[in-house]
C-alpha cells in the first residue's frame, strides 16, 4: 500500500441545513477522487475536536460515513484517521473494515490508533482508562485484528480482549492495508514496525527529523526493514489563489480557537503554526516539499480545515501537491 496523497474532511461544519450536510461531504471526496489523491479519510469521533471546533459542532460516525462514500465513489481508498481503538471491540472492528473492502470493491484501509478525547469516552460511556491502559489495549487488540484481516482464526485471552477462533468472512483480499496514525515514538511506533504496512506521523513538521529517528530504531528493533513501512505527515493546509486571503483565514481560525498571532512572540506562533502550511498554491507547495517531504517523509495527508467544503478547493490542493508525491 502506498499513500502519497491523502484528503482528510476534519469538520462537518459548513453553515447548511442537516439535510445538505453529507451531500456536501460527498462533493469533497469525488473532487478529491478526480484531482488524484489517493485516499480519503473521515475522524472517528462522535464530538468535534477542541483544537478545530466545540464539542457540539456536526460529527458523523465514520463507518456509516465511508460505507455510503464507497457507493459515491470508484478509485478512491477510503480510511478513518484514525480509528479510536477504545470506541469498538476488536472482532467487530475486523469486521467493520473487511465489510467496508467487500462494500467498495477493495478499497478500505484500517487506520487505527490508541483513542486520546477523555469528554467522548467520559460523555458517551466509554472506558477511557490511563494512557498506558489505551496503548497496552491497542496492542492487544492488534493481536486479534490483524490476524482475522489476513484470514486467520487467532484466539487470545487477553487482559483486555478475548477472542476464541475468531472468523472473519467473507473477505475481498487477505491484504487489507493496516495504518497506525500517532506521534508516540515508542508504544505507536513499535506497533506500527510490527503491525503497520502505513505509519501516519501526526506532530509538528518541526519534529520530523526526530521522529523518522525513533522509527527506524523501533524497525530495527522488530527486525524490520524500514524500507518497507511507508510513511505520511497530517498537514492542515489554508490555500488561495489569493494569498493574503489564505492568511486571514489562517488568522480567523486561530481566533476562534482563542490564539491571536498578532500578540505572540516569534517563538510561540511558530510553535501555534507548526503544523500549518498557508498561502498560494506556490507557497503552500514550497512549504509541504521543504518542511514535509525533504525531510523524508514518503508522503502527506492534508485537510482544508477552513474552505475544503466550497467547490474547487479540494481540486486546487490537488493540483498543487500531486506533482509532488507523484512518481
Amino acid at each position: 500500500m502506498s499513500i502519497r496523497l491523502g484528503y482528510q474532511i476534519p469538520n462537518f461544519t459548513y453553515g447548511t441545513p442537516v439535510r445538505e450536510l453529507f451531500p456536501t461531504v460527498v462533493a469533497q471526496v469525488r473532487e478529491a477522487e478526480a484531482a488524484g489523491f489517493d485516499t480519503a479519510f473521515v475522524m472517528d469521533h462522535f464530538y468535534q475536536l477542541p483544537g478545530i471546533g466545540e464539542p457540539d459542532e456536526p460529527m458523523l460516525e465514520a463507518y456509516t460515513t465511508l460505507s455510503a462514500l464507497a457507493m459515491a465513489t470508484t478509485d478512491i481508498a477510503l480510511s478513518a484517521l484514525v480509528t479510536g481503538n477504545t470506541y469498538r471491540n476488536p472482532a467487530m472492528l475486523a469486521k467493520t473494515v473487511t465489510t467496508l473492502d467487500v462494500v467498495s470493491g477493495g478499497r478500505a484501509v484500517l487506520g487505527i490508533g490508541a483513542g486520546w478525547f477523555e469528554l467522548e469516552h467520559r460523555q458517551l460511556g466509554f472506558e477511557f482508562g490511563t494512557f498506558t491502559d489505551r496503548f497496552d489495549r491497542l496492542g492487544e487488540a492488534l493481536e486479534i485484528i490483524v490476524p482475522m484481516l489476513r484470514g486467520q482464526r487467532p484466539t487470545v485471552d487477553g487482559r483486555w480482549y478475548r477472542a476464541e477462533g475468531a472468523i472473519n468472512e467473507p473477505r475481498i483480499r487477505d491484504t487489507l492495508p493496516v495504518l497506525l496514525g500517532g506521534g508516540g515514538e515508542r508504544k505507536t511506533f513499535g506497533y506500527a514496525a510490527r503491525y503497520a504496512d502505513h505509519l501516519n506521523i501526526i506532530c509538528n513538521a518541526s519534529e520530523l527529523p526526530r521522529k523518522l529517528d525513533a522509527l527506524a530504531q523501533r524497525c530495527e528493533e522488530a527486525g524490520r526493514d524500514r524500507a518497507t513501512l511507508d510513511t505520511s505527515f497530517l498537514a492542515f493546509v489554508m490555500l488561495d489563489e489569493d494569498g493574503d486571503r489564505a492568511r486571514q483565514s489562517q488568522r480567523e481560525f486561530l481566533l476562534s480557537r482563542g490564539i491571536d498571532l498578532d500578540v505572540l512572540s516569534d517563538d510561540a506562533r511558530a510553535a501555534a503554526t507548526d503544523r500549518q502550511f498557508v498561502g498560494t498554491p506556490d507557497d503552500v507547495a514550497e512549504q509541504i516539499q521543504r518542511r514535509v517531504l525533504d525531510q523524508g517523509v514518503d508522503g502527506v495527508v492534508i485537510n482544508l480545515v477552513t474552505n475544503g467544503h466550497q467547490p474547487g478547493m479540494v481540486e486546487l490542493a490537488g493540483r498543487t501537491l500531486g506533482p509532488l508525491v507523484s512518481g
